[in-house]
């Protein structure tokens, strides 16, 4: 029987464009998935680097005007690649308009975007809707999961949660928009920070109830861009702009399973290029993680007698292991594109097997109430803050 064909339409190809595009490309490759994918089109304001996006990235055509996508009959999905103060108007327009919608992370850049992000889901049963956390489909991480729900690691007590990164120590890195509050929302908070709550909660299970917080912007001044991409980016002279995000985070918390976390977020962690990792410590083993080593999970087993006791490095790269059966031979490792190919294949999956996508706009929502309640905290000398 023949397959059903999906067509998919990319708004945004930059950074994020670049990484979605080589999944939608391969997923149908790697894995033997319920779809045909047709990549049909890309969006970006300007039509001659939109046209070199599409060519490069390997879409059909292109749309300079992202609204002409909801009213073709040949698109099923949204691809939402934009800085996050779009994400809430072009996410609320697809989904009212019938098409499926995975959404890039933080969800939007505030609460009360979010909640009508998900109003909108919640009112188009008919189509999915996916936030694109892509480290949770990092199999280390799928299986650090499994083995905190098989209970290997028994009562949870402890959840240290980290994201480091050094691109902007530079005094002299330009104001690219992830530095605007208005465009990002928040600064190494949202966009980093938000990958370490999501990662942690759905290892673990449990969800932060409440924190307390402190952020600082160490350059409160940068020159002003010229032409760039992704993170990539040149000064265009000599005039400034002020930096109106965070450039670094540190919060703790408490969960609904009793545990105490603590997370930080950074963009100034001199040395450290793209450390997303966590500990999670329980009363009968622990497991640790860094995306910098991301084909590794380490795990210390409680109940192993004293003599021979230690932390073991799992080589996560067995047929056994999440994600892996349709990849390489073992020890072949994977990298850092390879679990948006595992994000669309997921979502395809849940469209065309009409189940529920994870994480979903509610568990986006979920996460922008940490992120505000980190925030407000800050801007409270560190006072706690409950999240409802």
């Amino acid at each position: 029987m023949a397959k059903k064909t999906l067509g998919v339409a990319m708004i945004g190809y930059a950074f994020m464009g670049k990484a979605h595009s080589q999944a939608w490309r391969n997923v149908g490759i790697v894995y033997d998935i319920p779809a045909e994918i047709k990549m049909v089109a890309v969006c970006g304001r300007n039509a001659s680097n939109t046209q070199e996006a599409a060519d490069r990235l390997g879409w059909d055509g292109i749309e300079t005007d992202w609204k002409k996508l909801l009213t073709r009959s040949d698109i099923d999905i949204i691809d939402i690649c934009t800085p996050g103060d779009s994400h809430a108007e072009i996410a609320i327009a697809a989904l009212n308009a019938g098409k499926h919608v995975i959404c890039e992370k933080p969800l939007a850049n505030t609460v009360a975007e979010a909640e009508l992000m998900v109003a909108a889901a919640n009112a188009n049963k008919n189509v999915k809707n996916m936030v694109a956390f892509n480290y949770r489909r990092v199999p280390a991480v799928a299986l650090a999961k499994k083995m905190i729900s098989d209970g290997k690691l028994g009562r949870i007590f402890h959840i240290r949660a980290r994201y480091l990164q050094d691109w902007i120590v530079d005094p002299n890195f330009p104001l690219v928009w992830r530095l605007e509050k208005d465009k990002a929302g928040s600064g190494a908070l949202g966009d980093i920070g938000a990958h370490a709550i999501d990662t942690t909660q759905f290892v673990t299970g449990q969800k932060l109830i409440g924190v307390s917080g402190l952020t600082e912007t160490f350059i409160k001044e940068r020159p002003l861009p010229g032409d760039y991409s992704g993170l990539q980016a040149s000064a265009s002279g000599n005039k400034m702009g002020k930096v109106t995000v965070d450039d670094a985070a540190v919060f703790v918390g408490r969960t609904d399973g009793g545990a105490l976390a603590t997370y930080e977020a950074t963009r100034f962690a001199t040395g450290r290029k793209n450390d997303m990792g966590f500990e999670i410590f329980g009363s009968k083993g622990s497991l640790k993680f860094s995306f910098e080593d991301m084909n590794e999970l380490w795990y210390f087993d409680n109940t192993e007698g004293a003599e021979t006791a230690g932390f073991q490095r799992i080589l996560v790269t067995e047929g056994v292991h999440p994600y892996m059966t349709a990849w390489w031979p073992p020890g072949h490792i994977i990298g850092y594109e390879h679990p948006f190919t595992h994000e669309v294949k997921d979502f395809v999956e849940n469209i065309v097997n009409n189940t529920n996508p994870e994480p979903s706009f509610a568990d986006g929502l979920q996460v922008q109430k940490v992120l505000d309640a980190v925030e407000k905290s800050s801007a409270n000398n560190g006072t706690f803050q409950t999240i409802k």
